[in-house]
């Protein structure tokens, strides 16, 4: 997995994180904590530990902490992994794998695909609302995936980068898949188990992140027939010259 690098957002984890990076330093990738420079306590619980690299990101957000964390990576593969362990490393060659080996170029693990998927960490609020916009998803953007919230993916670097991508708060989540597929990449998914964290607290408040993610894909829906309707209206206006 030398071609690969682990892109791990980290915000007030100084409990989880390196018990987490403990974990994975026998897998033989690369490992990028992006951090904000004003968490001190999370900069300092793992200021021993070897095999790493920080990238202290300039903007604040979990979207931002991936966009400059996989802007940054210089390996062929990346691989979102957050940093509370909840998201286990098992599942990794299995995605890579799956990328190399299926013409894909973003697999995205699913905690409600079976048989395999499941949740030690989920509610009956965050699993109403991830059915919801997944559905949304799979209807409105024809996406065929079972896990939009999920940001455990592993994908082509390149490919990433190529999206324009510009959500620097949790609302990545869903521009990420819709932007991936509407420009035409390849997306899979497999069934992932998601644990219970090592420490520290969620940071998603289901209510406000819920709205901004419901607004963001109102907004991408109607961006694209925007520019479907300004094409037709074009063609007409050709075909009234001709």
């Amino acid at each position: 997995m030398q071609d690969l690098t682990l892109v791990i957002p980290a915000k007030y984890e100084k409990e989880s994180l390196p018990t987490f990076l403990k974990e994975i330093s026998d897998f033989n990738c690369k490992k990028l904590v992006v951090l904000e420079q004003s968490d001190k306590e999370t900069i300092e619980s793992i200021q021993n530990i070897d095999g790493i690299e920080m990238l202290f990101q300039k903007k604040k957000g979990y979207g931002a902490a991936i966009l400059e964390g996989i802007n940054f990576t210089k390996t062929d593969f990346f691989c979102i992994i957050n940093a509370d362990g909840s998201m286990n490393p098992v599942y990794l060659n299995e995605m890579l794998n799956n990328i190399k080996n299926k013409n894909l170029d973003f697999v995205f693990a699913s905690r409600y695909e079976k048989p395999g998927g499941g949740s030690d960490d989920d509610d009956i609020v965050t699993l109403v609302g991830n059915f919801f916009f997944t559905k949304i998803g799979n209807i409105f953007f024809s996406l065929k995936i079972t896990d939009i919230l999920y940001t455990y993916v592993l994908g082509k670097t390149n490919s990433f980068n190529s999206l324009n991508l510009n959500s620097n708060d949790f609302t990545l989540c869903v521009e990420f898949p819709i932007k991936a597929r509407r420009y035409g990449y390849n997306l899979g998914s497999l069934p992932s188990y998601e644990r219970n964290r090592i420490g520290g607290k969620k940071k998603v408040n289901a209510f406000k992140d819920g709205l901004l993610i419901l607004f963001k894909m109102i907004k991408l829906f109607f961006k694209r027939w925007k520019k479907k309707l300004l094409w037709y209206l074009e063609l007409l206006d050709k075909m009234d010259h001709t």
